[in-house]
């Protein structure tokens, strides 16, 4: 079984006194590479220089929602300069949060723009946090049409999913399926191909039954097939094998 975790945040404190074992037992369960996403300018260059010590953790860079309204012409720039990277997989963690407004909407949805426009202008995929935003991010995204990526921690309707699918995009299933009231997201991932799922632990949150409520860690991405697998009535290495691949596919700077 080989695991694409695409969507974890390892630079955090969290994981400060034990990444070394927290990736060695990654790899024991199958995981071959984490995309650590960052979250604002710190998190994303923190995401940076561990990729360069550990190469299994490829970075996403991009201004979180929450943090929005930190956004200044430096650190667009350096977003560029990171872009411009080909260590870099993808812009994000960006998105939209209408449920906290931690930073105003309109900053939000101009901030949003700006990280859009230079996952275009560099060829990169994005991560999307979209919170009782979904149909605003969709009238976003129409102006984006060549743009691809992931919802990450996706919480929408069946119907929601059907469209973001409908446009090429894919959809992150995370800790949240091995719940026991996640019925609608359940319901969503029996009704849109397999082939644009991809697996997220979201680490050090949302982490998976039989832990929840401890630090979520990469190696229970395991939990995370096996439920799919479950739910959809296929092997959990075939589950591991499609969504592998689909990872690949949507993140073309992904190094095996």
């Amino acid at each position: 079984m080989r695991l694409i975790d695409t969507h974890a945040h390892l630079q955090g404190p969290e994981f400060n006194r034990d990444l070394e074992p927290v990736l060695a037992r990654a790899v024991k369960a199958g995981v071959q590479l984490i995309i650590n996403v960052g979250y604002d300018l710190n998190s994303s260059k923190r995401a940076i220089q561990l990729y360069r010590k550990y190469p299994m953790l490829p970075p996403a860079v991009g201004i979180h929602p929450h943090d929005a309204k930190t956004w200044s012409d430096e650190v667009e720039s350096s977003l560029r300069r990171w872009a411009g990277s080909p260590h870099v997989v993808a812009i994000g963690e960006i998105g939209l949060d209408f449920y906290k407004d931690y930073s105003p909407r309109a900053q939000q949805l101009q901030v949003l723009e700006k990280q859009l426009q230079i996952a275009v202008d560099y060829r990169l995929p994005v991560i999307l946090h979209v919170r009782n935003a979904y149909m605003d991010i969709l009238n976003v995204l129409k102006n984006f049409p060549s743009l691809r990526g992931v919802m990450h921690a996706f919480s929408g309707s069946p119907a929601v999913a059907d469209k973001f699918v409908s446009m090429g995009w894919h959809i992150g299933v995370g800790g949240v399926i091995t719940f026991s009231n996640a019925r609608k997201l359940q319901e969503v991932v029996q009704r849109i191909p397999l082939e644009y799922i991809v697996l997220e632990t979201d680490a050090p949150f949302l982490t998976p039954h039989p832990y929840r409520g401890k630090r979520n860690e990469p190696s229970y991405l395991k939990f995370i097939c096996q439920q799919l697998a479950t739910i959809l009535q296929r092997t959990p290495d075939e589950v591991a094998e499609i969504t592998y691949l689909n990872a690949k596919r949507l993140f073309p700077r992904l190094r095996s």
